[in-house]
């Protein structure tokens, strides 16, 4: 049985403990909650979790320096709650490694979404670091080198790739046959802020099709779902 995604909220403020806790557990999440430092300390100590929503402002111990303590011994994602309207504070816990931040007061819905995309790349960068010592993948004829980020086909001839061509490559690599929506592919190749359409998507892959497809115009490598994303059909062979 797939054990649920375990999200710490930690805030001093039972009422908004409550709210996320259920609103998250009504999404499929496990949910633990703490209202300072202490109680954070014990719930790291005993259990694992993948990802902590942690208020700023709080008596005591703040939101920065528990932070700064996770980040002394963990990768665990972290996205901070801030009713602060000046910049200072989320700079500051960005620069610690924080992964995003919401602003009071917040919409469920909105941090739900942060919730999936700061997931989303935590998930990517594990990948990415578990791929990183097999530096060579084969796709059919095909030869991509992710250190050096080329292409090169079955005469050794490099084919060239954009920057944003061999990100959307990468990305369908590291998992393939897996149906990715535009919105995910944005998300693993530029980042939930870029100031970007989803349809570009569309033709970052009608670029990467002519590369990589014998016809482009009826693909057997990077397949289209219609109204699910993309999928790399190819199987994937590292070196």
């Amino acid at each position: 049985m797939r054990e649920l995604t375990h999200v710490v909220v930690v805030d001093d403020h039972n009422e908004i403990r409550e709210l996320v806790q259920k609103y998250l557990e009504q999404q499929g999440y496990k949910v633990s909650v703490a209202d300072g430092g202490p109680s954070l300390r014990r719930i790291l100590d005993r259990q694992t979790v993948d990802l902590i929503i942690l208020d700023v402002m709080m008596p005591g111990e703040d939101g920065i320096s528990l932070c700064r303590h996770v980040r002394s011994s963990a990768n665990t994602p972290i996205i901070f709650l801030t009713a602060m309207a000046e910049d200072t504070d989320r700079i500051v816990g960005l620069e610690l490694g924080a992964d995003d931040y919401v602003v009071k007061p917040f919409n469920p819905r909105e941090l739900l979404a942060r919730i999936r995309a700061v997931l989303r790349r935590a998930a990517n960068s594990a990948s990415s670091a578990a791929v990183q010592d097999r530096r060579i993948a084969r796709i059919g004829h095909w030869k991509v080198d992710l250190g050096r980020q080329e292409l090169c086909g079955e005469d050794s001839v490099g084919i060239p790739l954009s920057t944003a061509e061999f990100r959307l490559l990468k990305v369908f690599i590291e998992r393939p046959g897996l149906v990715l929506s535009r919105e995910q592919l944005l998300d693993l190749t530029v980042g939930p802020t870029a100031d970007v359409f989803d349809r570009s998507i569309d033709n970052h892959v009608s670029r990467l099709r002519r590369k990589v497809e014998e016809n482009p115009k009826n693909p057997t490598i990077i397949k289209t779902h219609w109204g699910g994303g993309y999928s790399l059909c190819a199987e994937v062979a590292y070196e």
